[in-house]
């Protein structure tokens, strides 16, 4: 089984993201995402943001 995460992007560095899980900051390659940029949710598996979000669907996620 595998685990994703949603995520806020905090900050963009040529094709990596630091990205913040509820307050704890994590870098994170945007290799599959390259369109992925600051303020965007980003579902996150391995270090690899897989999917981008919208608000509405990470905040869902996060709640359950």
């Amino acid at each position: 089984m595998c685990v994703a995460v949603p995520g806020k992007i905090t900050a963009v560095n040529s094709c990596n993201a630091e990205v913040d899980f509820n307050g704890v900051k994590r870098s994170v390659s945007l290799d599959l995402v390259p369109s992925a940029k600051k303020n965007d949710y980003v579902l996150v598996h391995a270090g690899f943001a897989i999917q981008l979000l919208s608000p509405a669907e990470a905040e869902e996620t996060l709640a359950a």
